[in-house]
């Protein structure tokens, strides 16, 4: 890897292009390196991943009503929409936001923490989009991929956003305009303004996972994929953007990250080096957040040390600075504490998923946050004994750049009202690569089985399995395949009217307009 140094320079020293952060991104995302297979294979994995929360979800309501904007988008030879089949072909673009917001509704796919934090497989379905428009093949697919999953895990590693209150997609957006110039082989002059156009689209405030947390949290990642998109397009027409969009002095840095004093150490692939970094992510083995997911797993067998829940007097967690101040007692959202708060909120509170993991000693996509449960009178009053501070030990793992020490664990003590104190930790969750049963292919497959039962036929499920497993073979227009096709009594429509459908069906609305470049 190479570092790259990155601040912000006046115009009076008008940056040459070849020292801009962008045009390193697209220099990085034109290089016709090879993918390594243990990339390749892993690649397979979080594709199987996303198909898996993307049928899991398809029936939400967010995810119905972005399917249903897609839909009045149709396009002959266009991409798909989860669910619909492979005859069924809308604009990429929306097929970006359709399928981007299943994958990312029930936040249970994959992530990566490090300055910043990310679901880095919310490139995948932009890029897969794109690819099928443009009928490439499954190796030029994974190629994209790779280099998606590289630029993103890369600037989260360097450049941190949620100090600044700038939602985390900021760099999802660059990431995927990088991944979908790989995939289409252009060149870095043309990547270079993708990736500006897409950054300065796809910054926003953080409010979106603040206090009353909104379906457009499931949204806003879709919406990042699908600007990535309409930027490329932009680019292939000979379109230019805002530059230099990282350190110029009105740039992205200057106004809404450090300021005109800003300094960060960006590291990225040398020329011919191989992108490894989907290798650093990891995926979820729980559908909470991923900072929760080695405390579910830890508050599983504390659980068993417990029969009688009025007996308990205290619940402190000790963690990093970010579980503290972004789900945990620290982020002062008494919304945590709600047991009539929405389900995004309650995964974004490490209190009510604790309780409900101590309880239980299992969790469960859709029942552990039925309303049912959250209000259920032991749990309620279990819940708001729960609180959390920030130990530095914790912080300090949260950002080891040694992955061998990197860890988003932490220590629950419980102090029951007799003075016994029970305490454990756990650094990371058994799923991870370092954990207690690390997870292989079989895993993702037993999920995307487990959360596709009854929606998905059980003979559409084998033939899916089969051709993403067969990724790298699939040949120019066979990306369809990776399409996954539900009954049309079992989807749900959003029969309410928005501007695409006004007055006719959802699934019956055209429009015939045509993205001009991404046709071949």
């Amino acid at each position: 890897m190479q570092n790259h140094e990155v601040r912000v320079h006046p115009e009076s020293e008008r940056l040459n292009r070849a020292d801009q952060l962008a045009w390193k991104i697209a220099q990085v995302a034109a290089d016709p390196v090879a993918v390594e297979p243990a990339v390749a294979d892993m690649i397979i994995n979080r594709m199987i991943d996303n198909a898996a929360v993307a049928m899991a979800s398809v029936n939400r309501h967010s995810v119905m009503s972005a399917r249903t904007e897609a839909l009045a988008h149709r396009r002959p030879g266009g991409a798909t929409v989860f669910g619909m089949g492979p005859d069924v072909r809308v604009h990429a673009e929306w097929a970006a936001w359709a399928n981007g917001t299943a994958v990312r509704e029930l936040d249970y796919h994959d992530t990566f923490l490090a300055a910043e934090y990310s679901h880095p497989g919310d490139n995948i379905p932009g890029i897969l989009a794109v690819a099928q428009q443009c009928n490439r093949s499954g190796a030029d697919l994974i190629r994209g991929i790779a280099t998606g999953y590289e630029i993103q895990i890369d600037l989260a590693r360097a450049i941190c956003l949620h100090k600044h209150k700038i939602d985390h997609v900021a760099h999802l957006g660059p990431s995927v305009a990088a991944g979908i110039g790989t995939l289409l082989r252009l060149p870095p002059s043309v990547i270079y303004q993708a990736i500006g156009q897409a950054l300065h689209v796809t910054t926003a405030t953080r409010q979106s996972r603040k206090g009353e947390i909104s379906s457009w949290k499931a949204y806003a990642p879709a919406h990042a994929g699908k600007m990535a998109v309409e930027s490329v397009d932009r680019a292939m027409l000979g379109e230019t953007s805002p530059t230099p969009i990282y350190e110029g002095e009105d740039g992205v840095i200057a106004w809404m990250l450090d300021g005109k004093d800003a300094h960060y150490t960006v590291p990225l692939p040398g020329m011919g080096e191989p992108k490894r970094a989907i290798l650093s992510s990891f995926t979820k083995e729980h559908s909470a957040e991923y900072q929760s997911q080695a405390l579910i797993d830890l508050a599983f067998r504390m659980g068993k040390k417990i029969s009688n829940w009025e007996d308990v007097e205290d619940v402190l967690i000790e963690t990093s600075h970010h579980t503290h101040y972004v789900i945990g007692t620290g982020s002062n959202d008494p919304q945590k504490f709600d047991p009539q708060a929405t389900r995004e909120t309650l995964d974004h509170s490490i209190m009510y998923i604790v309780a409900v993991a101590l309880q239980d000693g299992c969790w469960h996509h859709v029942r552990s946050y039925e309303p049912e449960r959250a209000r259920r009178p032991d749990t309620v009053r279990l819940w708001k004994k729960i609180h959390t501070i920030e130990k530095p030990e914790w912080t300090q793992r949260y950002h080891e750049s040694d992955p061998d020490k990197k860890a988003f664990g932490g220590r629950i003590v419980i102090r029951l009202k007799n003075g016994t104190v029970l305490a454990d930790e756990l650094a990371v969750a058994n799923a991870h690569t370092l954990g207690a049963t690390p997870w292989q292919r079989a895993d993702y497959i037993q999920k995307f089985r487990t959360l596709s039962e009854g929606i998905v036929a059980p003979a559409e499920v084998e033939r899916f399995l089969a051709a993403v497993q067969r990724l790298p073979e699939l040949g120019a227009g066979e990306l369809h395949q990776l399409e996954l096709h539900i009954p049309p009594q079992d989807m749900q429509i959003n029969k309410v009217e928005g501007i695409f459908n006004f007055g006719q069906s959802a699934l019956g609305a055209k429009n015939t307009r045509q993205t001009a470049a991404l046709t071949s």
